[in-house]
This record gives C-alpha cells, sequence and structure tokens, in this order.
C-alpha cells in the first residue's frame, strides 16, 4: 500500500526530543488519528512517542527492533529484525558488501539477544501489546534508513493492528517514499538531503534504558488512574 505523506519543507533544529515530540503531536493531532496506541521504538523514539501520547491522551507502548549493521560499516543498514519473527534482509547490499552468510548470522544472533533483553526490560511479565481494532501509531525519533521502522510496521500489523501509521518529526523523503507496511507517515520535516538525524537537534544524547522504562511506567500509571 502506498503510504500518504504528510509534508513539511522548512528546516528545523529540535531543542531535544521531547520538543520534536511536542511539534510532532501537533502534526499527529491535525492528522486526526482514530483509535491510537502510540508505540515508541526503543530507545530514541519512546521520549518522542511520551509526548505525542501525552497530547492524544493515549496509551504508550513499545515496539522492540533492531537494525543489522554492516560487520565493517555497523552504522549501514542491511536489514532488521522485530519481534514477533518480524526479519528484513538487503539481499542486494549484503551481496554488494560482500557478507558471508556466517557474517550475517553472528550480526543476527547478536542483535536477536539485544532485543529479547531490551523487551524483557521494557515489557516485565507483561505480554506484546494488543493491537487489535487500534490504530498502530508507531514513533521514532527520525526515519533514515527505514530499515527498522519497516520492521516495526510489520509486528504491528501481527499484534492485530487494524492500521499502522508511521510518525516521525524528521526523516528522508526519499526513503519515506520506499516505506513498506505503513498506511500513512506524518513526518513534519523532510530535508532534501538528510545526512543524520541527529543533525537536527540542538540535544541528540543518547536515550538510556532507565529512561524508556521510566517513561514507560508514567504512562502506563497514567492510562490506568
Amino acid at each position: 500500500m502506498t503510504p500518504l505523506t504528510r509534508a513539511g519543507s522548512d528546516p528545523v533544529v529540535f531543542a531535544d526530543r521531547r520538543d520534536a515530540g511536542r511539534r510532532l503531536a501537533a502534526a499527529v493531532v491535525a492528522a486526526a488519528v482514530d483509535d491510537p496506541v502510540v508505540i515508541g521504538l526503543p530507545r530514541g523514539g519512546v521520549p518522542v512517542a511520551a509526548e505525542v501520547a501525552a497530547r492524544l491522551g493515549a496509551p504508550l507502548e513499545v515496539i522492540v527492533v533492531r537494525k543489522l549493521g554492516l560487520p565493517r560499516q555497523p552504522e549501514v543498514a542491511m536489514g532488521a529484525i522485530g519481534e514477533a519473527g518480524v526479519r528484513f534482509i538487503d539481499q542486494m547490499l549484503v551481496a554488494r558488501a560482500g557478507v558471508s552468510s556466517i557474517e550475517l548470522a553472528a550480526v543476527e544472533r547478536r542483535e536477536r539477544q539485544n532485543l529479547e533483553r531490551r523487551v524483557a526490560r521494557f515489557r516485565g511479565h507483561r505480554g506484546p501489546p494488543d493491537l487489535t481494532a487500534h490504530t498502530a501509531l508507531i514513533v521514532d525519533d527520525g526515519i533514515a534508513t527505514g530499515a527498522t521502522a519497516a520492521a516495526a510496521c510489520e509486528v504491528a500489523r501481527r499484534f492485530g493492528a487494524k492500521r499502522v501509521i508511521l510518525a516521525a518529526p524528521v526523516g528522508s523523503p526519499d526513503t519515506i517514499r520506499q516505506i513498506t507496511g505503513a498506511d500513512e507517515v506524518i513526518c513534519p520535516v523532510q530535508p532534501v538531503r538528510l545526512d543524520a538525524v541527529g543533525l537536527y537537534y540542538r540535544d541528540f544524547t543518547q536515550t538510556e534504558d532507565d529512561e524508556v522504562a521510566r517513561l514507560l511506567d508514567a504512562a502506563r500509571a497514567r492510562n490506568s488512574s
């Protein structure tokens, strides 16, 4: 399905992820998203998602996905994995980079362990979010290669989402056009060239696991009160 993209072109630098989340929330409100469950992508997407969930008065959950980086260039995604057995591999890039099946398996094994550790850390004994009859509003702090975003969209569908919307404060328009799995993409800032998501934040300090857990606990407490 071809995503409908809501875009803006003015260059913006966000103060931090919370500021980005507040600005993204305004775009989401304007989009009139129906019956959403806000899904943050750990780690950096969760502070952004927390602001969106608070503005919407919606539940905040996580879906854990992991980028599979090239063995000699780990910042370059050759694929991604996610919960529920989701797996995407860019076979053309793998072949072009000369990645052997042994190297690919080693990267995937390591990232699968990291994925399972984070699921346990952020969800504890709770099962995966039940998205049946809900719109999964998947939020990240930016869209660069789109590998993890595509994986998260597929996980949300396997968790029962009736509709999947991907939202991020900033993203590459070329990548957004190619993302599969999302019914709609909300991305207010789409520079012609996106060299790095972090360049659009004054403070792009790494989000720690403890902060993710704290934001999730606070959202759950708010929604249960």
